[in-house]
């Protein structure tokens, strides 16, 4: 089991990761870039993975750990039960999702002349 707590411990240790309010979510961004988002009331999480580290992720527990049930899951958004998950493999699949938010050019703000 994870807590809310600790989820936000995990997310905001990755370098350069912020959480701010999305809708009624709150979310981790890092590059300009959300790559989760946390669900407390449904005590789960929502990580965005490739489709590959989806599939790879999703085979450990697909009870645990599973596509979002809607096209954003067709995407790569996959939800972690955290009443369930390891917290070490949260912690994989969060570092997964932040390296390729890393890895993309940053959104910039155009500049006002």
């Amino acid at each position: 089991m994870v807590t809310i707590e600790n989820v936000r411990l995990l997310a905001l240790s990755l370098p350069g990761t912020d959480e701010y309010a999305h809708f009624d979510k709150q979310a981790f961004r890092a590059n300009g870039r959300i790559f989760a988002t946390l669900w407390e009331p449904e005590q789960r999480m929502m990580v965005k993975l490739s489709l590959i580290d989806q599939s790879v992720f999703s085979a450990f527990n697909p009870a645990v750990i599973y596509p979002v049930p809607n096209k954003w899951g067709l995407q790569g958004c996959t939800f972690f039960e955290l009443k369930e998950v390891r917290e070490d493999m949260l912690l994989d699949a969060l570092t997964t999702a932040w390296q390729a938010v890393m890895d993309i050019k940053p959104i910039r703000k155009p500049s006002s002349k």
